[in-house]
């Protein structure tokens, strides 16, 4: 039988994939610890390095002491073999985060566009800054992940419709391609929450659960089987349109605070909460701080309604609140809304605080673009 003369460069691609993803989990690695990890004897795997070395891959990074022989050499992989970009687009602000192949963040930073009305020259420039500054040629970018507030069609990847940013329509995403190259790729923002707390969040270690964003507008990430779930249209997670008991119905879906959800859990709703229970603060977020039991109690019981009925739906096991309330309110009030779905729904699930550091939406946006950066490079070592 003759043997297909693609076979063994496919295991070699196979076995290159495997190892660098165990020397960006746990290296720096020797040869040795590489082979006994992937399976490989140690003639295989110092080819394997060797291969990865010569292409800039990875490196010797320092030896490790043994027994009486020699010491081991330890081999990483390379930071700068590739960049990615992540960025979240607001109304009046555009943040961009670059980092390495590793995940190491090399450089933030918050820009107010100076053209609105132009997305793809904002994004442009300032992608370009972000990289200016951290002295990282734009073409070594290999990744871009956009976060956006819109409804983003999951077919086509394009921004299906976005009150916030309405200038961000069909055709920015060719645009954006035509500019920074085929690597762009836009993302509901709270999709992209979704991604960072199961990466490095309060999600670590589930495939099933659910974000709920509460701030400014309401959101809901949902992962199922370890994969995002956007729906046919993009449209799954837009809970500030659940119809709720005793909020009306909107009359007109193109107002975007007409929700019922929205109605009951947003920030004008909270504000006159704070005022019937005598809690003062500057903004939303400091009132929940502020607040006593009984404000906790009734915002945890508004917030358990949205919980409640996205639980007996999918079920998820696992609820995280996020956005500025969710981080406000901390895990008094996560244990509060778990109390009050647990009344209300048979299923009870498990409510958290998000444990992401920092934005999550620019951590998500850098979890996809890394996931894409490391499919692209990984990928091309034969």
């Amino acid at each position: 039988m003759s043997r297909s003369p693609g076979v063994p460069r496919l295991l070699r691609r196979l076995n290159d994939r495997a190892a660098l993803e165990l020397l960006l989990a746990d290296g720096p690695l020797t040869r040795a610890e590489l082979g006994e990890r992937t399976g490989l004897s140690k003639v295989t795997a110092g080819q394997l390095l060797a291969r990865l070395e010569e292409r800039g891959l990875v490196e010797v990074a320092g030896e490790r002491a043994g027994g009486r022989g020699p010491h081991a050499a330890l081999y990483t992989v390379v930071p700068s073999s590739a960049y990615v970009a992540g960025l979240e687009v607001l109304p009046d602000s555009l943040k961009v985060a670059v980092a390495d192949i590793t995940g190491r963040v090399v450089v933030e930073i918050t820009l107010n566009p100076s053209d609105g009305r132009d997305p793809v020259k904002a994004v442009h420039e300032a992608v370009q800054r972000a990289c200016d500054t951290a002295n990282v040629s734009l073409s070594r970018l290999r990744a871009f992940v956009i976060g956006t507030r819109g409804v983003v069609d999951p077919v086509t990847g394009d921004v299906r419709w976005s009150y916030d940013l309405p200038d961000w329509h069909v055709g920015v995403l060719a645009s954006l391609r035509e500019t920074l190259g085929a690597s762009v790729t836009i993302e509901n923002d709270v999709n992209l929450v979704a991604l960072a707390e199961h990466k490095h969040g309060a999600a670590v270690g589930h495939d099933d659960f659910v974000v709920i964003w509460a701030g400014v507008g309401q959101g809901l990430g949902v992962m199922l089987g370890g994969r995002l779930h956007r729906g046919t249209s993009g449209g799954a997670g837009e809970i500030g349109w659940l119809p709720v008991p005793g909020e009306p119905l909107p009359s007109d879906v193109s107002e975007p605070q007409s929700g019922s959800f929205q109605r009951l859990v947003g920030h004008d709703a909270l504000r006159g909460l704070a005022d019937r229970h005598g809690v003062t603060g500057r903004t939303v977020p400091d009132l929940v701080r502020a607040g006593d039991e009984g404000y906790l109690d009734e915002l945890a019981g508004r917030l358990a309604v949205g919980a409640a009925a996205v639980t007996v739906v999918l079920d998820p096991g696992l609820i995280v609140l996020s956005g500025d309330i969710g981080r406000a309110g901390g895990a008094r009030l996560a244990a509060k809304v778990q109390e009050a779905v647990a009344r209300v729904c048979p299923s009870r699930p498990t409510v958290v605080t998000t444990q992401v550091a920092g934005n999550p939406v620019l951590r998500g946006a850098l979890v996809a673009a890394l996931e894409q950066a490391r499919e692209q490079v990984f990928s091309d070592t034969v």
